[in-house]
This record gives structure tokens, C-alpha cells and sequence, in this order.
């Protein structure tokens, strides 16, 4: 490992004070141009690499902005992680990401560590956090909330929701339009609001199309693969008759894949099936599954240069993320239909 260079050594190196090079390098020093390009030029030719801990506790400045995400194996939230990660790059800033499980007690106990270490924004990615906790941290620094609604008036930070209701609405539109009339839905947990979005869309889609809603149609997964399996056992055992599944995202949709394989019923010929989320790994599904695409990514950098606006004393400009259907060959006409 390559031994840090010291600040004493920058000093020595430009023939100054260590103490002139402390003030230099905080911006509170009046020295002369020379002087100051003497320290620069040591900095540069000694390869000087500040710490962190010391820049903060001379600047009070932590350079740190906090990330909570449900779930950091998340497939659904790296993409937001990377955008994050792309929106802070070149800011001088760097995130601290941390888990919060799903489980509000251990979010709340994770954005305490992140307030700990000084974070000077916060970044939050669904979860369970109640809005009121919420706002007392949007109170002290800026925060950005992804994937959920914050139902606070002037609660002083931002929130990027997608409109999930209609989108499978949109969904299940299109399965009716494909001539499916017994379409089963793996749900999200309840306590989800984007899980009960999607359910919402669902049933309000059937009863615009003419279709009768079916409790038996719906069962509830918790977005993993394996309830996804289960769930459509289930649904086989429960209804013979049925032709298409809407899973709540790709994961339960990849669960519900496996289920059909390993009783040899084909996708799409014998089951259509249809997620949501479009995962990376969704277009390369045997077959291809459709889905509706979230742009995670560009939800997370345009976050992250929310806060960055904020710390700067800027209004950045608004962002309005669209989803988007993604048809592919999952889904097949029932017979006697286009």
C-alpha cells in the first residue's frame, strides 16, 4: 500500500509553514500568488491526497450524502443507486448508502447513523419511513424521497412518484385487448403503496373492460421470486380456466416462470405473463418479458443533483418521470382475437 503523504512534507517540499498550508488548502489564507503556486505545485509533484475526516472537522463540511434504500441486493434500486452515484460524480460529494430492510424501526435507526456522521443531504428510496419523521429530517437538510408519496403540505423536500395505477391499468387493458378474459394478479404486500396501486389498477382495468373482478384472481406475494412461484400455483389450483398473469414486478414474474416450467405449461402459448419494473435481466427472459419500465436511473441522478442544488442555494428544475410499456413476446391473442 502507498504510504499518504503528510501536509508537513507539503510544507517542506514548498518552503512553508504547515500551518500556511492548512490555510491554503481551507481558502483562508492571504498569501501571495507565488507562495500559493508553490504549495499547489508541492501538492501536485507529492501526489497530497486530503483526508476527509480532517477536511470536515476544518470545514464542518462532511462531503456525504446519505442514501436509504429498502434493500441494497435490490435488483429494482440499483439502477437508482448508479444514477445517484452519476448525479454526485465530479461534486466533490460521495454517498453513504445504507439498508433499511423493509422495517421501519431499522430505517428510522439508519437515518440516525447517517445523521451521526454528518450527512449534508439525504436521499430516500421508498421504505417505510413515516412522513412526519421524514419532515423533521427535510427540516435540518435537503432530502429527496424516490418511489412513494410524501402526503405532508410544504414538508420541504421533494418526492418522485410514478403513476402506478395507471400504469396497470395500461397493462391489463392490453392483456383484455389480446382477448384474455380470466387474468390472474400476484400482488405486492398491502403496505406498499405502490402494491396496492397496481391492485387498484388491476381491478379498476377489469371493470372498465366489461370483466367481472375476482378476489379467487388475486394473490399477494412480497415482490421476491419465490412468492411469485407460489402464487401462481395457487392460482393454477384456484382457476383451470386461466389464461394470463400480472405480476406486481419481474421478480414475482420470474417466480411465476418457473412455477409454469416445471409443469410444463409453455409462455406464452399455454399462459401469457406480464411484470413490472423491467428489470435488466426482463429482455433476456425466455421469452422476452413484457413489462413497464421506470426510469430508475434517471430518477436517482436527477435526485441527487436536487440536493446538490439545494446545498448550493439553487431551485433545480422540475423532473416529471414517465413509465413506459414494454411489449414483448410474453404475451400471445387468444385464439379467435388480434
Amino acid at each position: 500500500m502507498t504510504r499518504a503523504v503528510t501536509l508537513s512534507e507539503v510544507a517542506r517540499e514548498a518552503g512553508v509553514s504547515p500551518s500556511t498550508v492548512s490555510r491554503i488548502l481551507n481558502g483562508t489564507a492571504r498569501v501571495n500568488d507565488d507562495k500559493a503556486r508553490q504549495v499547489r505545485q508541492a501538492i501536485e509533484k507529492l501526489g497530497y491526497t486530503r483526508n476527509a475526516f480532517a477536511r470536515s472537522l476544518a470545514t464542518g463540511s462532511s462531503g456525504i450524502v446519505g442514501v436509504l434504500t429498502p434493500d441494497i441486493a435490490s435488483p429494482f434500486y440499483n439502477d437508482a443507486l448508479s444514477g445517484i452515484e452519476r448525479g454526485l460524480m465530479g461534486s466533490g460529494f460521495s454517498p453513504l448508502i445504507i439498508s433499511g430492510h423493509w422495517r421501519t424501526g431499522e430505517e428510522e435507526h439508519a437515518v440516525s447513523l447517517l445523521l451521526n456522521r454528518r450527512v449534508e443531504g439525504l436521499i430516500i428510496l421508498g421504505g417505510q419511513m413515516p412522513d412526519h419523521e421524514i419532515r423533521e429530517v427535510a427540516a435540518r437538510l435537503p432530502v429527496g424521497v424516490l418511489g412513494r408519496e410524501v402526503d405532508l403540505k410544504d414538508w420541504g423536500g421533494v418526492a418522485l412518484t410514478m403513476d402506478n395505477r395507471q400504469s396497470a391499468r395500461d397493462l391489463v387493458t392490453y392483456l383484455v385487448g389480446r382477448g384474455h378474459r380470466v387474468i390472474g394478479h400476484i400482488s405486492g404486500p398491502q403496505d406498499h403503496t405502490d402494491a396496492r396501486d397496481r391492485l387498484r389498477g388491476y381491478r379498476e382495468a377489469l371493470e372498465e373492460c366489461g370483466l367481472r373482478f375476482q378476489p379467487s384472481l388475486v394473490v399477494q406475494g412480497d415482490f421476491q421470486e419465490p412468492s411469485g412461484l407460489i402464487g401462481m400455483q395457487r392460482l393454477l389450483n384456484r382457476h383451470a380456466d386461466l389464461t394470463a398473469i400480472f405480476a406486481a414486478n419481474d421478480q414475482m414474474a420470474y417466480g411465476a416462470r418457473l412455477a409454469l416450467h416445471r409443469l410444463g405449461l409453455r409462455v406464452p402459448e399455454d399462459m401469457s405473463l406480464i411484470g413490472f419494473d423491467d428489470l435488466p435481466g426482463s429482455s433476456y427472459t425466455t421469452p422476452p418479458l413484457s413489462s413497464v419500465r421506470q426510469p430508475m436511473a434517471e430518477m436517482g441522478q436527477w435526485l441527487a443533483r436536487y440536493v446538490l442544488g439545494r446545498l448550493r442555494g439553487e431551485t433545480p428544475e422540475p423532473f416529471a418521470p414517465r413509465q413506459e410499456l414494454m411489449l414483448r413476446e410474453s404475451v400471445a391473442s387468444r385464439r379467435g382475437t388480434h
